[in-house]
């Protein structure tokens, strides 16, 4: 209706400034298009349309407001449930409360209750519904409508793509618990060639992320084409999309809740970020500008020196699943090696190549890791020693023995456990000597014994709830005193540790 509309306000126009034998064919077209009378269309023409009338289509009102009055008392009374099971309670409960003398309803206003549908109710109900709940209408999310303009790759969408096609995540840095504002690591993966580009995020904002894409975009070899993420608010927005619209490159989404669709990106997650930075917690200025220098070193030793493999085939017989892959080659290899890399792209990255030393790298990765794990550990700067990084010489040659050390990456070492100390005061620190003067002369004398015996000496001074302070007390003096029985000497605190191990079965 709202299409005629239209088509007989520009022809009423028309049709009042034609002639007599341009009006006939003028009103055959509209007759033809809209479908109307011809004598219809006549007078539509001639007169206009007439105002139409905003806002619902007025009707009869079937129940006045006794009925809906009626109406809200029932549902309180059945404790606010829906229309579809208030409609065959109301019956039932019309007859009980008319029975207990809590109702009465006139005649008219019973038999329109009880004709009264279940989504009528939930109408003639929807003011009170929402004045007791103070709900508002749901709106959908910002991103929802974004997210239905963003097109859907899958994992077998890509099709062996050309250089410049990446896969996107966040990884973020938040320790053990997700509180607070930590840091965040946006990594990209091409998909053809396996190079990663990754860079920290201070903040989660989506301005601060298209900044961080638009410097990573200069650092990669290659011109970006294609955007691929996950559902994540940081990407589905119109700053990301308008970004990626006016850059020229293609911006599509997985679907939802399926991480296989970005397996390229997940696996560099772990392989790269999670493997090099570890998990511990970073925040702050300090945190992300010390990983903005770590990923510099790590993109350019991840993408030239660390071979990867990739999937060439996978086919299934029965239920077992066999994989065939292609031989493993660094992201420079395989960015050279694609006939589709530009020859100005192949030139520059040999350049690079010839001048990278990967054991320098490798150090500058290690040093940068000890300050990471310094910032993470030990927020405050003053508490901690600025790790300096070892001559290259020396880290060459322990290299050779670098096995024997074991673990020798600083971030997937555990955090040392700092040394607990005694937080409350001493209640027998007066008292000491008095309870060891005791214990040495009977020492087979119980730590309830020697505390009943201080209490009954001074009355109001050792509660019973600290006898286990006195046990734990009692104990390293018996442990004390046996290790001088056996060997001569009291024994040192790190042999009173292993003693405790030993005994503990550890």
């Amino acid at each position: 209706m709202a299409t005629r509309d239209e088509l007989a306000a520009v022809t009423a126009e028309r049709y009042a400034r034609a002639g007599r034998g341009e009006r006939r064919r003028i009103l055959d077209e509209f007759t033809a298009v809209t479908g109307f009378h011809r004598r219809h269309a006549t007078r539509l023409l001639r007169s206009g349309l007439p105002p139409r009338a905003g806002g619902p289509r007025p009707g009869q009102r079937v129940y006045d407001d006794a009925v809906r009055e009626a109406l809200v008392v029932l549902w309180e009374a059945s404790d606010r449930v829906c229309g579809k099971r208030l409609q065959p309670l109301v019956p039932v409960l019309v007859e009980a409360m008319e029975r207990h003398g809590h109702l009465q309803l006139a005649p008219e206003v019973r038999g329109s209750l009880l004709a009264m549908s279940a989504a009528t109710m939930d109408r003639a109900l929807r003011q009170a519904r929402d004045g007791a709940a103070g709900r508002r209408r749901r709106r959908m999310a910002p991103s929802a409508a974004v997210r239905r303009s963003v097109p859907v790759r899958t994992f077998s969408d890509w099709d062996d793509p050309a250089p410049g096609y990446v896969e996107a995540d966040l990884v973020a840095h938040s320790g053990p618990t997700a509180k607070g504002s930590f840091v965040q690591t946006l990594v990209l993966t091409d998909i053809a060639t396996g190079w990663t580009e990754c860079a920290p995020l201070l903040v989660r904002e989506q301005g601060r992320l298209v900044e961080v894409l638009g410097e990573l975009r200069k650092r990669m070899p290659f011109a970006l084409l294609g955007f691929d993420t996950d559902n994540d608010g940081m990407f589905m927005n119109e700053t990301v999309r308008d970004y990626c619209a006016a850059a020229g490159v293609e911006f599509t989404r997985c679907r939802p809740y399926r991480k296989n669709d970005q397996a390229w990106v997940e696996q560099k997650n772990g392989a790269v970020v999670r493997r090099i930075v570890g998990y511990r917690r970073y925040e702050g200025v300090e945190a992300a500008a010390a990983l903005a220098q770590f990923y510099g070193a790590v993109q350019l030793f991840v993408n030239f020196f660390q071979p990867s493999f990739k999937l060439a085939e996978k086919a299934r017989e029965g239920a077992r699943v066999r994989k065939r892959y292609h031989p493993p080659a660094t992201p420079y290899q395989r960015l050279v090696a694609d006939p589709r890399s530009g020859e100005e792209v192949r030139l520059r990255v040999a350049a690079l190549h010839a001048m990278l030393d990967p054991v320098g790298l490798l150090r500058t990765i290690r040093t940068m890791q000890k300050r990471l794990v310094e910032i993470a550990d030990w927020p405050v700067a003053g508490e901690r020693a600025k790790p300096t990084a070892p001559n290259l010489e020396a880290f060459l040659s322990g290299l050779r023995t670098a096995w024997q050390e074991g673990e020798v990456r600083p971030t997937a070492r555990p955090k040392e456990k700092a040394e607990r100390l005694r937080r409350r005061p001493d209640p027998f620190a007066t008292v000491t000597a008095l309870l060891q003067g005791w214990f040495a002369a009977e020492p087979w004398r119980t730590s309830r014994e020697l505390l009943e015996r201080l209490q009954a000496e001074q009355s109001g001074g050792f509660p019973a709830k600290q006898l286990q302070t006195l046990q734990r007390r009692l104990k390293a003096w018996r442990r004390d005193e046996a290790h001088r029985l056996v060997f001569g000497t009291v024994a040192t605190e790190e042999e009173a540790k292993g003693d405790a191990a030993r005994g503990s079965g550890l």
